[in-house]
């Protein structure tokens, strides 16, 4: 009797552990201001985060910072849809859910548009996709397969500041703006080499 109700306290336990992780785990999605929508499923996903350190010898005491720096994070993401999911009910799109979804990454690397990606294992921001691979057989007519590899894009503010008038440097030729003097000839010169080189 103690087995067979510590087998149904695990059944339990079980099928209320996918019932939390149905509703409360991070859904796999991709955000853009052209369209957002779900992964129906993740077969697996491929973080890649990399750090570029110079090989030649740091100074003792100098900022390590100014000899490392960090490469846009990069993931791999292979993702499946169907025809037959109520995605397919719900976008109207009967039989055809997978053109739909297939067209529709294609638009998103073709538009260029940075998107938020969220992922089981931590979410991304301006990222886009480097390539997108597909293959479709006998297995996969009726649903679509798709290894998305998608790249950052560090995007960084710069601003502009105004030079004071010329007039107001002690050193103008120095520290003023460039500005477009025309075009310039030479001029013939009276003195030879020799004669400033001795005098």
């Amino acid at each position: 009797m103690s087995g067979f109700l510590e087998t149904g306290i695990g059944i339990a336990a079980s099928i209320g552990g996918e019932l939390v992780s149905a509703f409360f785990s991070p859904k796999r999605s991709i955000n853009s201001s052209i369209g957002s929508f779900q992964g129906y499923v993740t077969i697996d996903e491929h973080h890649h985060d990399e750090m570029v350190i110079t090989d030649h010898p740091v100074e003792q005491g100098a900022a390590i910072s100014d000899h490392a720096y960090k490469k846009p994070a990069e993931i791999t993401l292979t993702l499946a849809w169907s025809n037959s999911g109520l995605s397919s009910i719900t976008s109207l799109q009967f039989g055809s859910y997978s053109q739909f979804v297939y067209k529709s990454l294609l638009a998103l690397q073709a538009s260029r548009t940075p998107f938020d990606l969220s992922t089981g294992k931590r979410r991304y921001t301006n990222m886009l996709i480097q390539s997108l691979d597909t293959t479709t057989d006998a297995k996969t007519e009726n649903s679509l397969i798709v290894t998305l590899h998608c790249r950052e894009v560090i995007i960084v503010q710069t601003t502009t500041t105004q030079l004071q008038p010329a007039a107001n440097m002690s050193s103008p030729q120095k520290t003023a703006a460039t500005t477009n003097a025309g075009t310039k000839q030479p001029q013939a010169t009276n003195t030879s080499i020799l004669y400033r080189v001795f005098n």
